[in-house]
């Protein structure tokens, strides 16, 4: 089956030429030509490498699905439900992991190293991310959820997300309190000392607030990542993580330096140097 994200593409794109048109109007240099099509060069090729990668991940969904003692039915409203926490709870550790882990942060950092915050940045995606994340739902259907159940539950979660990276939506008002909004994700691609490493939820914040990682958006976010990237190539953007990663490692004397720079922080070089941590979205 279609994901519901690739469902989604005419609908991206409308919203992303909308926002960018809107912005040539009354926000000069909200959209940077360079940056905002790379941006959707990338999106376009995670699509790609996803459907490559997703032929092993549903391998892996469906036995996991096979392994579970109780299957939730597709039919019944309540497996709808259940599911849409339980996806929204396992997308934040996935979330909270890929900034504490650098083997993780390798993927994700291609989503933040953007210096702009507009809808085309949602589509920054990975293009490898495919190889190790499914470790997180996995579980998923291990509790009993179908694996189309999942994708079209992820899916519509993921697409909820991509009007939330946009500057042009200010407070919310009560619904601040318990979903993921535009304020609480600007916080989360900044790179603020403050903001640092906040705010991972999808469609809600609660559990950032249930965890100790929300952060109240209360001054202008500065995008981007803590080194500059510095560079529009589609190429080096996914694989700059592992090279700054490796390089790191050739430079640890131990084999327990080494792992930490493979496992440990992303931020591990920067605290070494008494700076704070490198961010991530």
């Amino acid at each position: 089956m279609l994901k519901p994200t690739v469902i989604a593409i005419p609908f991206f794109a409308l919203m992303i030429a909308l926002e960018a048109w809107y912005a040539s109007k009354r926000r000069p240099g909200y959209y940077e030509s360079r940056d905002a099509w790379t941006n959707i060069f990338v999106g376009f090729a995670s699509v790609a490498f996803g459907a490559l990668f997703g032929l092993f991940i549903g391998v892996i969904y469906t036995y996991a699905y096979e392994f579970a003692p109780f299957k939730f039915p597709a039919e019944a409203w309540w497996s709808w439900v259940v599911l849409f926490f339980v996806d929204d709870f396992a997308y934040y550790w996935f979330h909270r992991i890929s900034h504490e882990s650098r083997l993780f942060w390798n993927f994700h950092v291609v989503h933040h190293s953007s210096e702009h915050y507009n809808l085309s940045v949602a589509v920054r995606q990975s293009w490898f991310s495919g190889i190790l994340h499914w470790m997180f739902y996995a579980p998923v259907m291990l509790l009993g959820f179908a694996p189309w159940m999942f994708a079209t539950m992820h899916g519509l979660n993921l697409i909820y997300q991509f009007w939330i990276h946009t500057k042009l939506v200010d407070r919310l008002g009560p619904l601040e309190s318990v979903l993921n909004t535009p304020s609480h994700h600007r916080v989360h691609h900044s790179v603020n000392p403050e903001y640092l490493d906040r705010n991972y939820g999808g469609v809600l914040i609660i559990w950032d607030r249930m965890f100790g990682s929300f952060v109240k958006e209360t001054e202008e976010p500065t995008y981007g990542i803590i080194k500059p990237l510095n560079s529009f190539n589609p190429l080096w953007i996914n694989v700059h993580g592992w090279a700054e990663m490796w390089n790191a490692a050739k430079e640890r004397k131990t084999l327990a330096g080494k792992l930490r720079c493979i496992f440990g922080s992303p931020n591990m070089d920067f605290e070494e140097t008494h700076r704070r941590p490198i961010a991530e979205a």
